[in-house]
Parts: C-alpha cells; structure tokens; sequence
C-alpha cells in the first residue's frame, strides 16, 4: 500500500530526473488524491504537462497555481503563473484569452503596490511578438530591449534569454542579419549552459533555428539543429518542440539526402501540429512531405499533401508548380509559379526558392527571357546576402539558363561552380541535378565521353536517393549517346529531339527534357523531317526504330 505522499515525492524526484511523462501522471495523480496542493507542485504540474503535450491540462495547472499563490499571499508567483498561462494561450493562437491573463498579471500586481518586478518585463514580450510578426521590427526590438532590461536587472534567466532572442530576429528583419545572427549565439549560449528553464530553452532553440534558416545561415542552422536533436533525445518524454522544429529538421535532413529520416520527420511534425488547430507551421509541415513525395515520384501524394498545405495557408508554390512540370502541364506551372512571385515581398523568406523553381518552370515552357530574369535576380540576392546555399542556388539556375540558350561553353563553367558548392554544403541531390545540366551541355560540345560519365555519376546518387523520376530521366539520356555518325546527317542535338519524339513526347516537353525553348524544339523538328524526309511525327518515330535510333 503507497505510503501518504510517496506520489507526490516520486512526481518531484521524477521532474528533476526530466522525466516529464512520469512526473506528469504521478503528480497528477497526488493532486487527484487530495494530496497537498503546494503552489510549487501545482507550478511543477503544468509544467510537465505542458512538455507532454497536454494544453488542457497545463493551462489548468497554471490557473490553480495562480490562485494558490494569491491565496497565500504571494502576488509577484501568482503574476508570473498568470503570465506563463497567458503565454501558451497566446502561442496556441488564443489571442483573446491570452490578452485577458497578461492583464490579470498586471492587474494582480498593481492591487498589491508591486511597481517593478521580472512580470513587467516578462508582459512586454508578447506584443512584441506580435509587432514582430506583423512586419514592424523596429516596435518588435524596442519591446523586447525593454525585457530585456529588466531581465538584465533582476538576473531573470529566461527574461533575459527571450528578449535576447527576440532582439536578434527583429535586427535580423531590419536587415542587421550578422547583428542579429550574434544576438542568436548570446541567446543560446545561455541555453546550452544550462541557464534557462526546460520550456525556454525550447522556444529558443525553435526560433534561432528558424531565424537562420530565413536567414540562409545554412551552418548555423544545421550546429543548432543537432544540438536540439541530442536535447530532445536526452528527454524522450518530450512532445513540444516536435512541430515546427521538426519541420525544419525535416528540411536540413531533405537537402543533405537523409530522405526516408526526412519524412518520418515532416510525418510527424504534421500530427504534432494538427493537434493544435491555427499552427501557422502545420501548412510548412505538409509542404514538406508533399516535396518529398514529388522527388521521389509519388506524384498522387505530393498533391495531396499539397492540398493540405493550402489548406493550412501555406501557398504550395514551388512545389505544386516543379509537380505541374513533372506531370506535363506546364503551363498551369508557369501561371501559377509567375502568381506566387507576385505575392512574394522582394525580402520575403520564401523568395529565392520561387526564384528557383521559376527557372525551371519558365525554362520547360521556353520563356528564356523570364528565366532569365529570375536568375539574375537569384543571383543579386545571393551577391547581397553572402550565403553558401543562395550562391549554390544561383549558379545552377544561372547555368541552365545559358545551357537553355546554346551557350554551352559558359554553361559549364558555371554548372561546375555550382557543383562544388553543392558538394561543400552537402546536397547530393542538387549536386546531381548539377551533374545532369553538365553533361547536357558536354554532350553539346561533342564531349560524349564526359557527358556519359556525368550522367552515369548523377544516375548513381539519383537511385541511392530513391528519386526515381530523376533516375529514369538519367537512364535515358545516357541510353541515348549519339553515334559518330547519324543517319540523313542529323546533328548530335537533332539525334536527342528525334529520340524524344519517338518517344511520344510533344515539343513543350521535349523542351523540359532537354532545357530548350519550345521555339527552337520546333525548329529541330522542322529540320529533322527535311534531312530523313518524313511528313508527320508518326513517320518520323518509324524512322527513328527502324535505324534503331530509338
């Protein structure tokens, strides 16, 4: 038979060892039996419920802790129960309820003539949340200056720590990236070391590493992803931090080619965040999954994940857009990617990655000149922000561009650049897509020996990935090797449209395949069926199988 109050001592032991499940269920359990309610263990419940991911419950907690520590007398506890309540309503989109507790907290002090304390600091933090998430910085930074000034007077850890945090995003914002980035590292200093609360910590670890993958600090991102990873596997009773943290997780994992850990992640992040209906994250979470579909070739689900991004209020471009591509409807792709640039702020998070998807839509549908554009804008951007991925990035939309244009020499002086900067990142897939590109344009000057060896590199990395649509493209472009000499006189680049029609495929995908405008597809074809003298695309797929050229 337990002894009275051995729950509630297992609960305490339990919250000190981390183990929240534990900690929750046995001092739940103490309160459910009518044992002492102290504050501090009403403080410790919802604490732990909140790290299992129980709201309800936590928010419970919070109120009667909040009304224990009024009740014996202790305004300045009872204010701060009544804030960190205010806080996980605010962050489960509860505006309404939220803005009412932060007035308790303060109402609860003025009544007891507290006139300074953490708790005034602490209410400043969620306006400027708000000022910072609705595009004013500069009202965002003042806000969090002033907590945390007075975290700095109090010695208050997490006061401290958080207006740290929410300085560096707002300097971030207003463009101060270095800034604001060294903010970050102050902030999560004090995390690693042990200084701030389990909660805390959390959101400042989720934060920093959004803020630097906004920022496309890639190796930053990437250090604090694993320090977060080796934290929540320390406590693996944790359930918060598993959301947008996750999602970002999933995209590091994605762009170094750990696909299958990727999706178990984004997987995950989805049902974490759809547990919490108005999860501006949850719509990024299925974003997510639908790519990871679309590279490997389930296109029916990388739809459907799409849809339920949109519905989520994340615009499913560029994916949608690269899918539309893959599928042959190019044209919805193009309408759709030009929208989404339109929609996009110049300095929004989202917009060198729909400048690259805009490449390679606007180059499948033959519009050089607007790939063009978006590749010069890629490449300002990246000129200006200085990051390893953007330069990546840049160079191979730059690259297929002048490859699309017939400049072929250059193509491949670019194309390699960006090869090496996707080797230094880590990305094999982009690498390989590089690879793809180069070998295009080597098989365009006559160098089939490298062309083939590029292609049969990319092949390789493709099938290790499980990128099957990439793969079978590689399998036949490297099947389709030209012959020193060609039947009816046929160019190298004449031999790879004529296969293609062979195949079925209409101008607008030829052009695709083959980064090539529709226009000059056209012309290809129109010169084909004079040299062999054929009439139709019917004849001229004959031609092709009985010289066996298909």
């Amino acid at each position: 038979m337990p002894v009275p109050g051995s729950e509630l001592d297992a609960g305490r032991t339990a919250y000190a060892r981390q183990a929240w499940e534990e900690a929750y269920r046995r001092l739940a359990g103490a309160v459910a039996s009518g044992e002492p309610e102290h504050a501090d263990d009403l403080e410790r419940l919802a604490l732990a419920a909140y790290l299992t991911g129980r709201d309800a419950e936590c928010a419970a907690a919070w109120e009667r802790a909040h009304r224990r520590h009024l009740a014996a007398g202790d305004p300045e506890r009872a204010a701060r129960c009544a804030f960190w309540l205010a806080w996980g309503l605010a962050l489960r989109g509860e505006g309404a309820q939220a803005g009412g507790w932060l007035g308790r907290a303060l109402a609860v002090l003025d009544a007891a003539g507290v006139g300074d304390s953490p708790v005034h600091g602490y209410v400043q933090l969620p306006p400027a949340v708000q000022a910072m998430y609705g595009g004013d910085a500069r009202t965002a930074y003042d806000g969090f200056t002033r907590a945390a000034a007075v975290g700095d007077r109090f010695g208050e850890a997490d006061l401290m720590t958080l207006g740290r945090l929410g300085r560096g995003q707002s300097l971030a914002m207003l463009g101060d990236v270095a800034g604001g980035l060294a903010l970050l590292d102050e902030a999560m200093v004090a995390v690693t070391t042990g200084e701030t609360s389990t909660h805390v910590a959390g959101l400042v670890y989720c934060a920093v590493i959004a803020t630097c993958l906004d920022s496309w600090d890639l190796r930053r991102a990437q250090e604090w992803t694993g320090a977060l990873t080796r934290w929540c596997a320390a406590q693996p009773d944790m359930v918060p931090y598993r959301g947008q943290c996750l999602v970002h997780r999933a995209e590091i994992l994605q762009l170094h080619g750990a696909w299958p850990d990727a999706m178990t992640e984004a997987g995950r992040a989805c049902g974490q965040l759809e547990r919490a209906p108005g999860q501006t994250a949850t719509g990024m979470a299925w974003h997510e999954v639908g790519d990871l579909h679309r590279l490997r070739g389930a296109y029916d689900a990388a739809e459907a994940a799409y849809t339920r991004a949109s519905r989520h209020g994340r615009d499913p471009q560029p994916g949608l857009a690269l899918l539309r591509v893959a599928q042959g409807r190019v044209d919805a792709a193009t309408a759709a990617i030009r929208r989404a640039l339109a929609e996009e702020h110049e300095s929004g998070p989202h917009r060198p990655r729909l400048l690259a998807g805009c490449v390679e839509v606007l180059v499948a549908a033959g519009d050089l000149g607007g790939a063009e554009g978006a590749a010069s804008e890629l490449s300002e951007m990246a000129s200006r922000i200085d990051a390893p991925l953007l330069h990546a990035m840049a160079l191979q939309a730059t690259g297929a561009v002048l490859l699309a244009r017939g400049a072929s020499r250059d193509a491949v002086g670019t194309l390699r650049r960006a090869w090496s900067a996707w080797q230094e990142i880590g990305a094999p897939y982009d690498a390989a897509r590089t690879r793809v590109l180069i070998g295009l344009a080597c098989r365009a000057l006559d160098d089939h020996d490298t062309a083939a060896l590029e292609l049969a590199a990319a092949g390789w990395t493709f099938a290790q990935l499980g990128a099957g649509p990439d793969a079978a493209r590689v399998a036949e472009l490297a099947g389709h090797t030209p012959r020193a000499t060609a039947p009816g006189g046929l160019t190298t680049r004449e031999l790879e449209v004529l296969r293609l029609v062979a195949t079925g495929r209409t101008n607008r995908a030829i052009a695709g395949d083959l980064f090539l405008s529709e226009k000059t597809v056209a012309r290809h074809v129109a010169n084909i069926f004079t040299k062999i003298d054929v009439p139709s695309r019917a004849a001229a797929t004959a031609y092709a199988y009985q010289h066996h050229l298909a």
